[in-house]
C-alpha cells in the first residue's frame, strides 16, 4: 500500500529517506555529544582546528565532500581497499555507505547547537553538583541535561530534516539504487529529467512541508523557552 499520490518506487525511496535520517540523528547523537562537550569546555589550542574540520560541510560543496568520500570507500580507497582486504561487504553504492556520507555531511547540525548549549552552562552549577557528591552522569542529566533541552532539540529537528534534504552527497555516495539507495531528493531530480513534474511536484511538495514543520516546531519551542524564562 503506498501514501496517496506516491507511486511504489516514490513510497519506498521516502521509506529509505526516513530510514536513512534517522539512523543518522541517532549515531550523531552518540558521537556530536561528547564531541560537543569537549568543544565547549576545552581550551585545546587543536578546538579551533576540530571546530573547523566540523563545520566544513556546511561551505564545502556536497558534490565535493561526496567525490572524496567516494574515492576514499572506493575499492582504490583506503577504507574501501580495507574492507576489501578483509572480505567485508564495499560500503559505497550501500545504505551503510550512505549513513557514513550522511553523518559527516549532518556533523556540523548536530554539534554547533550542542557545543553552544553547553557552553552557556555555568561551570558553578556543576561544581555545587559535585560539592554535593554527584558524580559525572549524574551531573549530565540533572543540570546539563535540563539546560541545554533547547540546544538537543535544536539539533535532533535539524540533524533529521538536513539529512532527509541532502542530495550531493547520497548521490555521490550511494548512486541511485531502488529500494537501497534512491532517496526522495534523487527521486524528485529522475523525475524532473523525464519531465514527470507532476510527480516531482508532490515529492518536493512534501519536503517543503516536511521542513516547514520542523522549523515551525523548532522556533515554537524557542520563543516559549524565551517567554517563560
Amino acid at each position: 500500500m503506498t501514501l496517496p499520490g506516491l507511486s511504489d518506487g516514490d513510497a519506498q525511496a521516502l521509506g529509505v529517506t526516513l530510514r536513512l535520517a534517522a539512523t543518522t540523528t541517532v549515531v550523531l547523537l552518540l558521537l556530536g555529544t561528547p564531541l560537543a562537550w569537549w568543544l565547549a569546555r576545552t581550551r585545546s589550542r587543536v578546538a579551533p582546528w576540530l571546530e573547523a574540520l566540523v563545520a566544513l560541510p556546511l561551505v564545502l560543496p556536497p558534490t565535493v565532500l561526496g567525490f572524496y568520500l567516494l574515492v576514499w570507500l572506493g575499492p582504490q580507497g583506503s577504507l574501501g581497499a580495507g574492507l576489501k582486504a578483509l572480505k567485508l561487504p564495499p560500503l559505497v553504492f550501500s545504505f551503510w555507505g550512505l549513513v557514513l556520507a550522511s553523518v559527516i555531511s549532518s556533523l556540523p547540525f548536530m554539534v554547533q547547537p550542542l557545543r553552544d548549549a553547553f557552553a552557556n552552562i555555568s561551570p558553578r552549577l556543576l561544581d555545587a553538583a559535585a560539592t554535593m557528591r554527584a558524580g559525572p552522569v549524574d551531573r549530565f542529566f540533572s543540570v546539563v541535561w535540563p539546560l541545554s533541552r533547547a540546544g538537543w532539540l535544536s539539533a535532533l529537528t535539524l540533524t533529521f530534516a538536513h539529512t532527509v534534504g541532502e542530495f550531493g552527497v547520497v548521490l555521490m555516495v550511494g548512486g541511485n539504487i531502488p529500494g537501497a539507495t534512491r532517496v526522495l531528493s534523487i527521486a524528485i531530480y529522475d523525475h524532473t529529467e523525464s519531465l514527470n513534474y507532476g510527480a516531482a511536484h508532490v515529492l518536493s511538495g512534501l519536503l517543503l512541508l516536511s521542513a516547514f514543520a520542523a522549523l515551525l516546531l523548532l522556533h515554537g519551542a524557542q520563543r516559549r523557552r524565551v517567554s517563560s524564562s
